[in-house]
C-alpha cells in the first residue's frame, strides 16, 4: 500500500469565524462552517504540508433541532438530538449532505460536487464517514425514500434478518434530561412504539442519559439475545442498502470511506460489502474505527480493510508516556504485539473522539507531545492523522452547549475552534494571527509531516528498534529506531522527559550497516534532517564499538539522514 497521511476536518467548525459564540447557540447566533470554505488557496496549504488525504466529518445529513422548514426540512425533535447542531453521527439521510454546510440549500448537491473536484486539484483524495452501526431516531431520506429503513419491518418481531432494526416489546422511554435544551420553545416528547433498540447495542426500551439513545441499531442478521446466532444466508436486506450507500458515494468522487464503529458490524458483512465496492471502484480505500486488538487480523484479512485505528496500542501508550510517565521502551510492545500488520495501522495523537493534546486533560501544553508526535508519524510503517487545530495547540476550553468542559472540540453545538481561526485568517489561511508560540508548533507539524510524505524511508521504508542493543540509555525516557530503504537510512530518537535532556551513547549493530549498503568497514554522515541536532561524521567501527554521542533536549525528536562518505 502507499503511504497515506490524513488531514481532518470537522466542516461545521472549520469554516467558522465567529469568534465569540455564545453558550448553547443557534446556528445564527454562532456560525457554522461551509463547504466553500474549502478554497482551492486552503485545500493547497493543507496538501502542500504534506497531506495526501482531507477526512470531511460530518458532510451527511445528520438529525438537528433547526431544520429548513422553508425548504421543506423539517426541525428535529431536541428530546433525540445531542446537541443544537446535532452529532454527525445521528445519520437522518445516507444519501444527502447536511443542508447547513451549504450557502445555497437546495444547491447542496452540486456544492459537494465542486468540493469533490476542488480537492482532487488541489492533488487530495476525499474521504468521508460511513456510519453503518446506527442511524438517527427519525431517519429519512428525501434523497432515496424507497430505500428508507424500517418500512417495511415488522416491528412485533424482537429480532428478524428481514427487518432493518431490532425491537424491543414496550414503548421507548427517555431519560430524563436526555436530548438538547432550547430556551422558551416548548418541546414535546418523542413516541415510539415499539421503541428500536439505541444504537450502542442496549437492548431495552430503557436507554440511560449516557447511551447513544438518539439512535437506533441496524440489524446485519445477528440475533444478539440468542447467543449472537447469526442469520446470513440468504443476506439480511441491511447489507445490500449499505452496500449501495457505500457505491453511491463512490460513483461521487469518495476516494475512502472511514467507518465509523466498524467492530459492531459483523465482518462477514464487511467481507462482503468491501469486495462488491472495490470490485467498480478498486482504488477505493477502507478505514476502520476499531478497539479490539483481538479482531485485527480478521477485520483485515476476511474484512478487507485497508486501515484500521491504532488506538488500543499506540495512542494509548504514547498519552501513558506523555501524561503518566510510562516508560518509553513500551513502544517496542506496541509494534510487537501487531505481528507484522503495521502497515495497516492508523496513527494519530487527536481526532473528534480525543481529547486535544493541549488541554488540561491530556498534556497541558502541545510542546510536551511533540516526541510523540515524531513517533506517531514514523514508528513502522502505516498511516498517520491529525485533527484540524491540533497542529497550532488548540486547547477546547470551556463548555459549549451539549459539550462540557472536558478538553474535546464539540461535535454537538454550533461553535468555534480559535487557536485554528487564527490560522484560518477568514479564509486566507495565512497564519497572520497566531500567536508566536502557535506558530512555532505549525512549523514542526509542517517540517515533521513533509519529512513523512516525502522522504522513501519513511513512505516506503522498513522498520529497525534500536533499543535491544541500547539497555545502557535512559529507555524509561528515551527511544531510538530506524527506517531505512537499500538505499538510504534515517535515524529517529526522542526524549519523553519534560524536564530533563538526555546525553547519551547510541549503539547501531553491525547488521545495519549491510542493510543500508553501506557496510562494517565504511564510514558515514548523520545529517539533520529534523529537530535541533549537529550534523556527525562517524566512522562506522566506531560506531559498532563505542557508538554515537547524542544530546536531546527535553520534549525533543530528533531525525538524521545516514549517508555514506
Amino acid at each position: 500500500m502507499s503511504f497515506i497521511s490524513i488531514y481532518q476536518v470537522l466542516v461545521r467548525l472549520f469554516g467558522n469565524n465567529v469568534t465569540s459564540p455564545v453558550f448553547n447557540g443557534s446556528r445564527e447566533e454562532n456560525g457554522v462552517g461551509k463547504m466553500s470554505a474549502f478554497t482551492p488557496h486552503v485545500l493547497r496549504q493543507i496538501r502542500e504540508m504534506g497531506f495526501t488525504h482531507i477526512w470531511y466529518t460530518g458532510l451527511i445529513e445528520h438529525a438537528r433541532c433547526q431544520g429548513n422548514p422553508e425548504y421543506g426540512i423539517p426541525d428535529g425533535n431536541p428530546r433525540i438530538i445531542k446537541g443544537k447542531a446535532g452529532s454527525p453521527y445521528a445519520i437522518c439521510d445516507y444519501y444527502d449532505i447536511d443542508p447547513d454546510l451549504a450557502d445555497s440549500v437546495p444547491n447542496r448537491q452540486t456544492e459537494f460536487d465542486d468540493l469533490v473536484r476542488r480537492t482532487h486539484t488541489a492533488g487530495l483524495k476525499m474521504v468521508i464517514d460511513f456510519v453503518p452501526n446506527h442511524v438517527a431516531r427519525q431517519y429519512h431520506s428525501d434523497v432515496r425514500p424507497e430505500a428508507d429503513f424500517g418500512r417495511n419491518d415488522h416491528p412485533e418481531w424482537h429480532f428478524s434478518p428481514l427487518n432493518d432494526f431490532y425491537y424491543t416489546a414496550e414503548p421507548l422511554h427517555l431519560p430524563e434530561g436526555s436530548g438538547t435544551k432550547i430556551d422558551g420553545v416548548q418541546v414535546l416528547d418523542y413516541e415510539e412504539n415499539p421503541a428500536k433498540v439505541t444504537g450502542n447495542d442496549q437492548f431495552s426500551a430503557w436507554p440511560s442519559v449516557n447511551d447513544w439513545y438518539e439512535t437506533v441499531k441496524l440489524n446485519y442478521g445477528v440475533d444478539y439475545q440468542n447467543n449472537r446466532n447469526c442469520q446470513f444466508e440468504p443476506h439480511p436486506v441491511v447489507w445490500q442498502k449499505m452496500t449501495d450507500i457505500l457505491c453511491y458515494w463512490a460513483a461521487r468522487g469518495v476516494d475512502a470511506f472511514r467507518c465509523d464503529m466498524a467492530e459492531m458490524v459483523p465482518v462477514e458483512f464487511w467481507q462482503y460489502a468491501i469486495a462488491e465496492v472495490k470490485k467498480k471502484y478498486p482504488d477505493i480505500q477502507f478505514i476502520a474505527e476499531i478497539y479490539g486488538p483481538a479482531a485485527y487480523k480478521d477485520y483485515i484479512y476476511r474484512g478487507g480493510f485497508d486501515y484500521l485505528y491504532d488506538k488500543v496500542g499506540l495512542y494509548d501508550t504514547l498519552r501513558d508516556i506523555v501524561c503518566n510517565g510510562a516508560p518509553a521502551w513500551r513502544l517496542t510492545q506496541c509494534w510487537q504485539n501487531l505481528d507484522g500488520i503495521d502497515s495497516h495501522m492508523l496513527r494519530f495523537l487527536e481526532n473528534h473522539d480525543e481529547q486535544r493534546i493541549a488541554s488540561r486533560f491530556f498534556a497541558g501544553n502541545p510542546r510536551k507531545a511533540i516526541p510523540a508526535m515524531v513517533v506517531a508519524a514514523t514508528l513502522n510503517q502505516g498511516a498517520v492523522m491529525v485533527y484540524f487545530g491540533q497542529e497550532v495547540g488548540e486547547p477546547a476550553d470551556g463548555a459549549t452547549g451539549f459539550s462540557g468542559d472536558d478538553g474535546r472540540t464539540t461535535i454537538f453545538d454550533y461553535s468555534n475552534v480559535p487557536a485554528f481561526q487564527r490560522w484560518y485568517n477568514g479564509g486566507k489561511a495565512d497564519g497572520a494571527l497566531l500567536k508566536d508560540e502557535e506558530s512555532g508548533l505549525r512549523d514542526f507539524y509542517y517540517s515533521l509531516m513533509k519529512i513523512v510524505s516525502s522522504e522513501p524511508c519513511f513512505t516506503d521504508g522498513r522498520f529497525y528498534d534500536l533499543m535491544w542493543v541500547n539497555s545502557g540509555i535512559d529507555t524509561s525516557k528515551v527511544y531510538a529506531y530506524l527506517r531505512y530503504t537499500d538505499k538510504e537510512a534515517m535515524l529517529v530518537v526522542v526524549n519523553f522527559d519534560h524536564e530533563n535532556g538526555k546525553e547519551f551513547l547510541l549503539r547501531i549493530p553491525d547488521e545495519v550497516w549491510n542493510f543500508i549498503n553501506i557496510g562494517v568497514d565504511g564510514e558515514a554522515s548523520l545529517v539533520p534532517l529534523f529537530g535541533c541536532a549537529p550534523t556527525l561524521l562517524l566512522d562506522v567501527q566506531h560506531i559498532a564499538n563505542c557508538g554515537i554521542r547524542l544530546k536531546m533536549y527535553p520534549d525533543c525528536g530528533v531525525i538524521y539522514m545516514i549517508e555514506k562518505i
